[in-house]
């Protein structure tokens, strides 16, 4: 057994019992087992005695002579001088109103504190200590694992480069064995028509000398030149040799091509650290607050960003041409609109419960509260309506002069947040459940505005305000207080960001298809960074325009010239 761990096993102090020791009488300074226990409290003479759990014990003090009064034992303590006296001690003039301490009971005070101080050394520091060691080592594992897998890729990466290069070399080679073929079958046929020329000219020169012969010259006399005319050479071209043209690289370039290791730029998770059992009983919740918590953090426990996208299924909105905006309720009924004002609502079979025409367009803007009615900013009027559950509409708030386009009904405390534009400027307002204005938010720490249009408006669970501003070409995140913490411009040219919501997760997924360029859905984690392309134009995605998640964690899209919806699951 390690020293650490090891404990000293007492055996009960009566005559002949072996037994262990599991109790203390302070009054005879004794240990004892529990039958011996129980004959010690039964016997007259002890009946009366102080037994209590061996941890719990009065020790036996070393006699300590008073130093004034040898005659008697120093077995109390003067607080105010923290020296040991004895009893006659306290009537001295130097400790007059002074206050004294039993010895027995400083020493079963820090007693206590050593034994509290020793179980939590053994039962929570060094256990959790030597599993987070445990872990490291763990980590270490996987460390090596990684790299290795790593080392392997780029092993793999250099192979298919280097058959790449060998595949082009080949090529090449060949091209360059085909244009010299090409090349050498011209000149030989330019080789054979200077041979036929030549011929000509010897025989033509053959026949010129026969004539010159004295004995010839009536024949010469005779002769008649005028189809002896000497032909014209033959032209030819000079052909033209190919060019190599070296290919210009460097080593970033083949780097590029090859990949590189890089280190995410993350701030690394503390590892988690269990709680001793005393702080989980005062952080405890209680009620029904307790058991909501458990049911939303056992749901997080059991959920995580899933590696494929599955569809589920499709549902039709009858009485819109796009779904521009999607707001769920919680009996799991939906309201859509499309670009033309047109608001409806559906229910699980996709069948219309009410349709009505509105000045909204391609926003967010409409929300269900945590009532269950449904607001609605009306931009033409400058005004914000509920629809209550019994299909009453009635002016909820007017937000003054600016014209309020998207509008979101809080989760959390159920504020209304609200984006409206005037005059250039843009802003989010919260106001509260009763329409009282409790917060803007307009401008950076440094004075800088930070929308330009804030059409789709959501929050996360950590309370932060997510915004989809397209003029801004950004998602514009603040934090509850209205402080900003980022904005995400995402990735390449062209970022046009339009629906946008949460998920119980604190992933915050967003539209960019608003002007019909990219056809994605981004997701990105609460602070903004990029974790992954959920869909794209490969899965039959085309031109996202909203999204919301449901109770089951389905997400739902809406696209822009249709009126389907399409249901997927991207959390297992």
């Amino acid at each position: 057994m390690e020293a650490s761990t090891a404990q000293y096993v007492l055996e009960c102090g009566t005559e002949d019992c072996e037994n262990n020791c599991q109790f203390y009488c302070n009054h005879c300074h004794r240990e004892l087992c529990e039958q011996c226990k129980d004959e010690h409290q039964k016997s007259p003479d002890t009946k009366s005695h102080e037994v209590v759990p061996f941890l719990q014990h009065k020790r036996l003090l070393p006699v300590d002579k008073c130093k004034l009064h040898p005659t008697r034992n120093a077995d109390i303590l003067c607080n105010e001088c923290n020296i040991p006296l004895c009893s006659k001690c306290t009537t001295m003039e130097e400790h007059f109103g002074h206050k004294f301490v039993d010895m027995e009971d400083i020493d079963a005070e820090k007693l206590a504190f050593c034994l509290e101080e020793i179980s939590k050394i053994q039962e929570y520091f060094l256990p959790t200590s030597k599993e987070l060691k445990t872990k490291t080592d763990e980590d270490g594992k996987e460390v090596k694992k990684t790299m290795d897998g790593i080392r392997n890729s780029i092993k793999a990466e250099a192979k298919s480069l280097k058959d790449l290069v060998d595949k082009v070399t080949s090529d090449n080679l060949e091209q360059a064995n085909t244009i010299e073929k090409s090349l050498l079958k011209v000149l030989k046929q330019q080789e054979k028509t200077y041979d036929d020329y030549n011929k000509y000219l010897e025989k033509l020169l053959k026949e010129f000398h026969d004539y010159l012969p004295l004995s010839n010259f009536k024949v010469l006399l005779s002769a008649k030149f005028e189809n002896s005319k000497i032909q014209s050479i033959p032209e030819t071209t000079q052909p033209v040799p190919p060019v190599f043209t070296a290919g210009q690289f460097t080593y970033d370039d083949v780097s590029k091509l090859l990949g590189k290791i890089g280190v995410p730029n993350i701030k690394p998770d503390k590892r988690k650290i269990k709680l001793m059992a005393t702080s989980l009983t005062q952080l405890k919740p209680t009620g029904k607050e307790m058991k909501q918590d458990k049911e939303k953090s056992d749901v997080k426990q059991t959920l995580s960003l899933s590696s494929s996208v599955t569809k589920v299924r499709k549902y039709t909105v009858p009485g819109v041409d796009s779904v521009y905006h999607i707001s769920l309720d919680k009996s799991g009924r939906f309201w859509a609109s499309d670009e033309s004002g047109n608001l409806v609502q559906i229910d699980l079979q996709g069948n219309q419960l009410q349709k009505i025409q509105t000045s909204g367009g391609h926003q967010g803007y409409h929300t269900v509260t945590q009532d269950g009615d449904l607001i609605y900013t009306d931009r033409k009027n400058k005004v914000i309506n509920r629809i209550k559950q019994d299909n009453t509409i009635t002016e909820f708030l007017k937000p003054g002069d600016w014209e309020p386009i998207s509008i979101l009904s809080s989760h959390i405390n159920g504020d209304i947040l609200v984006g409206m534009r005037k005059d250039g400027e843009a802003k989010v307002t919260r106001y509260n459940k009763t329409g009282k204005e409790i917060q803007n938010i307009q401008r950076n720490n440094k004075g800088q505005g930070l929308y330009r249009n804030p059409h789709y408006i959501t929050e996360n669970i950590n309370g932060d305000i997510c915004t989809s501003d397209y003029n801004k070409h950004a998602v514009v995140v603040v934090n509850k207080s209205g402080q900003h913490r980022f904005s995400y411009t995402g990735w390449g040219s062209g970022f046009s960001p339009c629906g946008i919501c949460t998920d119980l997760l604190g992933h915050i997924l967003v539209c960019d298809g608003y002007f019909l360029m990219h056809n994605t859905v981004y997701i990105l984690d609460p602070d903004g960074r990029f974790l992954s392309l959920l869909l794209t134009p490969q899965q039959g995605i085309k031109v996202p325009c909203c999204l919301c998640v449901d109770g089951e964690n389905n997400l739902h899209v809406g696209q822009y010239n249709t009126n389907t919806v399409t249901v997927y699951k991207y959390l297992q």
